[in-house]
């Protein structure tokens, strides 16, 4: 067997869990290496921890990334961030491009599999645009941060600043540099610069919405109308979550993180710590010292996290979307799923109850798991760090460098868990039909 009938022959399940594995090895070795740190290396776990993390674009840190890693270290996480967030097989079909190679059909159904779309036709196009969109906006939002962060760190790493922020927020990573004024603050120190957050912002969300709504967006313009029955409830579910965890988040916190901060910075805070869980994983608040209500908000934003097709982790906004619509249908005893005057696939509720039982069922896993390793952490905490690292957010209470080896290989495992899955476990299991060679008789149970 050659090569390409061997490739050919492996779903894109294998292509991309093996992919992704060997992406997570090379980095590890990278940074391995006594150019990536500034001074003592960190033992094996703890770089596969990094490498795991910033190529599940994730953001949970064995170690502060601005104090441990060297220039050399941060651009191999940059380049795992990058790689990650997009996707390694847009990545080889980038390179396609450059190099003008075509495109066969198996690499058109890889790709098509790879931004979570349902048609063949276009897919390639779809590719372009998003790789296109992708610089022009982590470009945009580069240049808007090199510009705020040039007068606090100079010409150099002002940009050299603005550029790795821009490409983490964008891909929904949580890495950051600001540790070299305190260990592990994120943006807690720049919470009162309304352009930095604001930028921030907009680059985690025009990310998180995923990429067919860009289609949609570069297609159909501002006409709403237009758009397909998935643009219209994952853009209505983020702006809906946008706006209420924005208002929760500044009720909960007004006395509490937000207290003496100005009206306005009140409310960029409470928007950026809405918008940020799901599934960016910055903070410009002390998490730890969030209220319960706020704690609460934030855990179910991970869990949620963003849209199909995009740098997002989570359950995604529109599994979410379906269970409320299905909800509601059972409450008005409709006998289908309607939302914006279309109905839904007879089959949408079974795939979302198998996508959030999966979580479900790593989450709790993990959770017993480091129970027991770590029994003296908080199960808040516990909740926190693994809701974070399933739904690869990357924000944390603290306790991330505390955790024992077994709970780390956890973490790991949860982070892996959340980006491939998320993109390549639903499809195996929800796209085969289960051929029976008989039909077994109905009973009802009692639900409830």
């Amino acid at each position: 067997m050659n090569k390409r009938s061997f490739l050919n022959k492996l779903s894109y399940t294998h292509i991309v869990v093996i992919g992704f594995l060997l992406i997570i090895v090379v980095g590890t070795i990278l940074l391995s290496l006594p150019i990536a740190s500034n001074s003592s290396r960190l033992n094996v776990t703890d770089t596969f921890f990094t490498a795991t993390s910033a190529t599940c674009v994730t953001g949970l840190v064995a170690a502060d990334t601005a104090v441990q890693w060297s220039l050399f270290g941060q651009i191999v996480i940059l380049i795992l961030i990058q790689v990650g967030g997009l996707g390694f097989m847009t990545i080889i079909a980038l390179f396609s491009f450059f190099m003008g190679k075509k495109i066969g059909l198996h690499s058109r159904q890889l790709l098509m599999e790879s931004v979570n779309v349902d048609r063949l036709g276009g897919v390639v196009a779809l590719i372009r645009k998003v790789l296109i969109g992708t610089g022009i906006v982590e470009g945009l939002g580069a240049v808007v941060l090199s510009l705020r962060f040039i007068p606090r760190f100079g010409i150099g790493r002002g940009i050299y600043y603005g550029i790795f922020h821009s490409v983490s927020a964008f891909c929904n990573a949580g890495f950051d540099l600001m540790g070299n004024a305190e260990p592990y603050s994120s943006f807690v120190g720049l919470a009162q610069d309304k352009v930095v957050m604001v930028t921030l912002i907009l680059l985690i969300l025009i990310s998180g919405i995923g990429f067919l709504v860009w289609d949609d967006v570069t297609e159909n313009g501002i006409h709403f109308s237009r758009y397909r029955l998935h643009s219209k409830i994952a853009l209505t579910t983020t702006v809906v979550l946008t706006a209420a965890g924005t208002v929760i988040f500044l009720i909960s916190e007004n006395g509490n993180t937000l207290a003496g901060m100005t009206p306005g910075n009140k409310l960029v805070v409470s928007l950026f710590s809405a918008v940020t869980p799901r599934t960016a994983g910055f903070n410009c608040v002390d998490t730890a010292a969030m209220t319960p209500a706020s704690t609460m908000m934030t855990i179910l934003f991970m869990i949620i996290g963003g849209s199909p097709g995009s740098t997002a982790g989570g359950i995604k906004t529109t599994t979410i979307a379906v269970m409320v619509i299905v909800a509601m249908a059972s409450f008005k005893k409709m006998s289908g799923y309607n939302a914006f005057g279309r109905r839904l696939e007879d089959n949408i509720l079974k795939r979302a109850v198998t996508v959030i039982t999966v979580y479900a069922m790593l989450a709790v896993s993990a959770v017993i798991v480091i129970g027991i390793t770590d029994n003296a952490i908080p199960l808040k905490d516990i909740l926190f760090e693994v809701a974070s690292a399933c739904s690869t957010v990357g924000m944390t209470t603290g306790i991330t460098r505390s955790l024992t080896a077994v709970a780390r290989w956890v973490i790991i495992i949860c982070m892996f868990c959340g980006r491939v899955g998320s993109v390549t476990f639903f499809m195996a299991i929800t796209n085969r039909k289960q051929v029976t060679g008989i039909t077994l008789p109905k009973e009802d149970i009692n639900i409830g």
